[in-house]
C-alpha cells in the first residue's frame, strides 16, 4: 500500500506544473522579465571608470533628468547592433550614460573611439559583480532612471527590433514627457 501514491505523483506533478505554467502566460506581456528595481531608487555604480571618460555617479542619477543607463561590452554583438541607436539618442540630446561591463579597458575604449561614444559619463564593472546590484543577468540591458533617481523602467536585450519600439520607445517617450 505505501508503494501506490508514487504511482499518483507523475500525473499530479504534471497537472501542477501545467497550472502554473498556464497562470504565467496570463500575464500581460508573458515575455517580460519584471524588475524588482521599479519606483525604487537606482543602485548603486561602480566607482571605476574608463581613462578619459567622466564616471558616471549617483548624482548623474538625480541631477533633474531622465537619464538612460545601458550596460554595454565591447565583445557583445547585440551591444553592438544597438550602437547606432544609443548614439542617435544621444544625437537628439537623451542623457545616456554607460556601464561597461566584464570587458577589458582597451577593448572598451577601442570600440568607443571606432563606433563612436553616445555616452556622456561611463562606469566600469571589469569583474561583473555590480551588475547583480542592478539584477543584470547580460548585457545588453537599459534602464530608464527619472530625475530623481528613480528606475523607471527595465528593457533587457538590445534595442532593435519591435520590442524595442513597442516597449522601450513608449515608456522613454512617458519619461521624458
Amino acid at each position: 500500500m505505501s508503494g501506490k501514491w508514487l504511482i499518483a505523483l507523475p500525473p499530479v506533478l504534471f497537472a501542477g506544473l501545467a497550472v502554473l505554467f498556464w497562470v504565467g502566460m496570463q500575464r500581460d506581456n508573458p515575455g517580460e522579465l519584471p524588475s524588482t528595481f521599479v519606483g525604487r531608487p537606482a543602485p548603486v555604480l561602480p566607482a571605476t571608470a574608463l581613462p578619459g571618460t567622466p564616471l558616471l555617479s549617483a548624482e548623474d542619477l538625480r541631477a533633474g533628468e531622465v537619464t538612460v543607463v545601458n550596460f554595454w561590452a565591447s565583445w557583445c554583438p547585440p551591444c553592438r547592433a544597438e550602437h547606432p541607436v544609443l548614439q542617435a539618442m544621444a544625437d537628439k540630446g537623451i542623457r545616456v550614460a554607460g556601464v561597461n561591463m566584464m570587458d577589458k579597458e582597451a577593448d572598451a575604449l577601442s570600440y568607443l573611439e571606432g563606433a563612436g561614444n553616445p555616452f556622456f559619463a561611463i562606469a566600469t564593472d571589469p569583474d561583473g559583480r555590480n551588475r547583480v546590484e542592478w539584477g543584470v543577468s547580460a548585457p545588453p540591458e537599459t534602464f530608464i532612471v527619472a530625475g530623481d533617481g528613480r528606475v523607471l523602467f527595465k528593457f533587457t536585450g538590445p534595442l532593435v527590433g519591435t520590442d524595442y519600439e513597442a516597449r522601450f520607445i513608449p515608456a522613454l517617450e512617458a519619461a521624458l514627457n
